[in-house]
């Protein structure tokens, strides 16, 4: 899969990934302290199936843990948006999908560009974490705190996350959630869930909590008996990108056809 250049501090599975291959668009986003190597096998299968794709890369991310502390969630936001209307320029629907906090970027740019997003796709994602509102009091204690990631059942796998997490970063991440789940309910295109039933990062109650709080009629909650948190490198990664190709068909054949 072709990369857009992406600075040599991005380490090498870490770069922004785009392909055009079709009419059908699917925006792919990763999450909080990972980088689109957690999205690329997506992108590699969505592509050879005749879709376009596009991988974005947050600011911060995918070089060293420090730099996160320099960004803030609108840079995050910013990246993601930019990639979305550039892959709506040269498509004609669009699905967003975003895994753990990704989950989040995509449901907000739902909210916020419904004529845009066709579909929203959450794999595991985080909405809701009410701990975090201490996060200002903990970046003036402590300078960062131990990272998670690569929670990933299937020998093999590496999501290229951090090991570590600035604290002023984390604080930026609790601004986020709050905004997101206050724009659940504006929420309303086709949307599918995924959860897994162990995932060790997010609780399953964030996905539950989409479900509920978003106003669509076409909702669809899928359960991933087989994967952990990084599910798109999981074993049920073929079930999610199966699904996100019947939901992108299904929103473009559902479009009104426009008049001659």
């Amino acid at each position: 899969m072709s990369t857009p250049a992406a600075g040599p501090d991005v380490l090498p599975p870490c770069e922004p990934f785009r392909r055009d291959e079709g009419p059908l668009g699917v925006l792919l986003q990763h999450g909080f302290s990972g980088c689109p190597a957690s999205m690329r096998p997506m992108g590699d299968w969505l592509a050879s199936e005749g879709f376009s794709v596009v991988g974005p890369r947050w600011p911060g991310h995918g070089t060293t843990w420090t730099d996160l502390a320099s960004v803030t969630w609108r840079d995050w936001e910013r990246a993601s948006e930019t990639a979305l209307l550039d892959l709506a320029s040269r498509t004609t629907h669009v699905v967003a999908v975003g895994l753990s906090v990704g989950g989040a970027m995509v449901l907000h740019l739902a909210a916020r560009h419904p004529a845009v997003v066709r579909g929203v796709v959450a794999v595991n994602g985080l909405v809701r974490r009410p701990e975090l509102v201490f996060a200002p009091v903990l970046s003036g204690l402590v300078r960062s705190v131990k990272g998670v990631g690569n929670d990933i059942k299937k020998p093999g796998q590496d999501e290229t996350s951090y090991d570590r997490l600035p604290t002023t970063a984390v604080d930026q991440l609790g601004k986020f959630l709050r905004i997101v789940d206050s724009e659940l309910p504006a929420v309303r295109q086709p949307l599918i869930v995924f959860s897994s039933r162990d995932d060790h990062t997010v609780k399953p109650a964030n996905s539950r909590r989409i479900m509920r709080r978003c106003t669509g009629s076409a909702k669809e909650f899928i359960p991933l008996l087989n994967s952990y948190h990084v599910a798109t490198l999981d074993y049920d990664a073929p079930i999610i990108f199966e699904r996100v190709a019947a939901l992108a068909r299904s929103v473009a054949a559902d479009a009104p056809t426009p008049r001659p």
